[in-house]
């Protein structure tokens, strides 16, 4: 299998550099749970050397995608640690931090116990989520000599994911209300489902109990994490930590992962993995944390630095704004009133089988289903947004998804219908009476408060 692992990660035919490292199969403890992983060791003879262990990003984690990383620490004379990610208790609906910092800490000491490894200057690497989780894991042990985050977020990891939707539907053409709805009002919803886990993961807290030293990065094209706002972030904290070796920069020409991109969204060159380009390892990045590394194992830790922060296309916005209409009690309030009055209408349509309703009946049973549509589809249609990263919503027409497209037009309907329904039922009301009139009711209040509703959730919006 390491052969196999070793022959899929490098190109076809090629034969090894005279500075290739030495891959070492490897596999250590962790909750009960054994971690497989592959150590990369200089070529050059050498004693001791320092350590690294690097820390996933989110999704599935085979040590394959970190190669690149795994080889630039080695040639550089650290010792590498990449490690398949835990399957059992990771997946789309189940993370936990705390966990995967205890498999990081445990690849640590794995590292620790080589011989031909100083434990005394062993390190922790995180990309994207283990810009999360390798913070937590330094601020859990004091064995971790030094921190590397590239692509780490300085919010929690809804507010992160909604800022990264915007930027992915921005990129299909889509614009105006449906970006809002995605981050503010479609964002709340699934942090209280709690289909998002760690959704109010704050990094703050840990940033601030940092004192070892730290290099964060960011690529200058970054779209999945905030990297102005990050920065910030990162520098406020590690401020209030009172770290004086914290070092903030930015990687010209690199996206989320430090690889070579022209916009953020595409991959230039790089390896291929599961499919899936990496994009290239620029030298600049390489050169960056393997300089950096060496000069705090030396003793030599630069003192707390920031470069200038490149531009931000846009600013991220937390799920609730703290108005008093986004409490819970009130939307859920609403959203009983409107699936009790569009649903009720025909379910209770026995009561009035006696009844005449006359020309009533049309406009009521148009605002009922369309009532009812509006507000489920709504509901499914941006859930099912963060449920598949926003695959697939492209622009169809001025900016607009064609399932957005339709609900506003639903939501139309929905308000015409409405003022059809309580016109006819007043120049009826005279025949309408008894069970009916309470159906009418509840059908039109349900109506009205669709309205403010529909406003909320950016249905009518341009």
């Amino acid at each position: 299998m390491v052969a196999c692992f070793g022959a899929s990660i490098g190109p076809a035919g090629a034969a090894p550099g005279d500075d290739a490292p030495i891959q070492e199969a490897v596999s250590f403890q962790s909750h009960g749970l054994t971690l497989h992983g592959t150590v990369f060791v200089p070529r050059a003879a050498g004693g001791k050397r320092p350590g690294v262990v690097l820390v996933h990003g989110s999704g599935p984690g085979p040590r394959a995608k970190y190669v690149p990383e795994a080889e630039a620490f080695a040639r550089a004379g650290i010792v590498a640690l990449a490690f398949d990610k835990r399957a059992d208790g990771y997946s789309l609906m189940e993370r936990d931090f705390d966990l995967l910092a205890d498999d990081a800490l445990a690849g640590l000491a794995a590292l620790r116990d080589r011989p031909d490894v100083d434990p005394a200057n062993v390190g922790l690497w995180g990309l994207s989520e283990g810009g999360w989780v390798a913070p937590l894991a330094a601020a859990k042990s004091p064995d971790v000599a030094f921190l590397i985050t590239i692509g780490a977020s300085g919010f929690d990891p809804l507010r992160t994911q909604t800022w990264n939707l915007g930027n992915q539907l921005r990129h299909r053409g889509v614009s105006g209300a449906f970006r809002d709805a995605v981050a503010r009002p479609g964002a709340l919803l699934i942090s209280e489902t709690g289909l998002f886990p760690e959704a109010g993961y704050d990094p703050v807290p840990v940033l601030e109990r940092l004192h070892l030293p730290v290099l964060a990065l960011w690529g200058e094209h970054d779209t999945l994490c905030p990297p102005a706002e990050s920065a910030a972030v990162f520098q406020r904290a590690l401020d209030r930590a009172g770290n004086q070796h914290a070092t903030i920069r930015f990687v010209p020409g690199a996206g989320h992962a430090g690889h070579a991109t022209t916009d953020g969204f595409d991959k230039v060159g790089g390896l291929v993995v599961d499919g899936k380009a990496l994009g290239a390892l620029g030298p600049e990045y390489a050169d960056v944390m393997t300089s950096w590394v060496q000069s705090v194992v030396a003793g030599r830790a630069p003192l707390s630095s920031v470069e200038p922060v490149p531009a931000q296309a846009d600013t991220s916005v937390p799920p609730s704004s703290g108005a008093w209409y986004e409490a819970a009690a009130v939307r859920y309030a609403a959203l009983a009133v409107l699936l009790i009055g569009f649903a009720g209408y025909p379910f209770t349509a026995w009561f009035g089988r006696r009844e005449q309703s006359g020309p009533v009946r049309w406009p009521a049973r148009l605002l009922s289903a369309t009532g009812f549509v509006a507000v489920v589809a709504t509901v499914i249609y941006l859930l099912s947004i963060f449920a598949t990263g926003g695959q697939g919503a492209t622009a169809f027409v001025a900016g607009r998804t064609l399932p957005w497209l339709l609900l506003q037009l639903c939501t139309c309907a929905v308000l015409l219908a409405t003022a059809a329904t309580a016109l006819t039922w007043w120049r009826n009301r005279a025949r309408v009476g008894g069970a009916m009139r309470v159906r009418l009711t509840l059908l039109i209040l349900a109506g009205v408060v669709f309205v403010p509703w529909a406003l909320y959730w950016q249905l009518l919006g341009p």
